[in-house]
């Protein structure tokens, strides 16, 4: 089965590039960001989502990000990210994406004391969350970030125990931050894999390069998806125009 493929669309861009995405059939990855909800007009995204949906377009979507975290030591903090993410389950009632993409906010600079109490706030905010997933029908995947090794990510993973709450495999953050192998990694989480961002980089900082534009493994990562997640999604993580037409021909070889 060939995996799904999208491309990180900004919702300040979706509008205005809806043809285009049509015509080029895209399937969308929808990110809205925190301030972008506070202006957010439902109604405005009615249309988009029945013009993706009539065109055979799936979606996927990411969650607001900054400065929140479900597993904060900060009840207030916790406080802002469950609205926020509240939001974005808000949205994905009107665009019903495959999945929705979402930031664990564990480092172990931070939390590597206190492991334990992030797991616990982690796990009764997302506990939270599951009723809306499964209503709308998609999936929420917690996305490696800072994340040295995949054992803290495994550890939610297993407490939730539910297959509506997996991983989203982001290839360049493990290149930024990871500390053990591409193998190690598929080995501990490559079955729990729903999503998978997919751009280079050279190790030293977030450049969402273009495939083999970085020094990523590219074979051994699409060989690994195949063999631990081949329905996943595969999501581009491009931060230009130029660079998601680049890309989008550099992953014809891997499809």
């Amino acid at each position: 089965m060939i995996s799904p493929l999208f491309a990180h669309i900004p919702y300040t861009r979706l509008h205005e590039n809806l043809e285009t995405i049509i015509a080029k059939r895209i399937n969308p990855e929808v990110f809205i960001t925190g301030e972008g909800y506070d202006h957010f007009i439902p109604e405005k995204l009615v249309p988009v989502a029945e013009a993706l949906a009539a065109n055979g377009l799936q979606t996927t979507m990411h969650a607001p990000f900054i400065d929140l975290n479900p597993g904060s030591a900060e009840p207030l903090v916790r406080e802002a990210t469950v609205r926020r993410l509240n939001q974005a389950f808000d949205a994905a009632e009107i665009l019903r994406p495959r999945v929705i993409v979402c930031h664990p906010g564990y480092d172990r600079w931070r939390y590597g004391e206190a492991q334990d109490q992030w797991l616990g706030h982690s796990v009764e905010i997302w506990r939270r969350l599951l009723p809306r997933a499964e209503k709308i029908g998609c999936t929420i995947a917690v996305e490696n970030i800072f994340e040295e090794e995949p054992s803290t990510l495994r550890a939610l993973i297993e407490a939730i125990d539910s297959p509506l709450l997996r991983h989203c495999f982001d290839v360049g953050h493990w290149n930024l931050f990871g500390k053990t192998t591409m193998e190690e990694w598929f080995a501990e989480l490559g079955k729990y894999i729903a999503e998978t961002h997919i751009h280079d980089n050279h190790g030293c900082r977030d450049d969402h390069a273009v495939i083999g534009e970085g020094n990523i493994d590219f074979d051994l990562f699409f060989s690994l998806m195949g063999r631990y997640a081949p329905e996943a999604c595969w999501t581009i993580e491009a931060h230009s125009r130029d660079a998601l037409e680049r890309a989008l021909v550099a992953i014809e070889q891997y499809r």
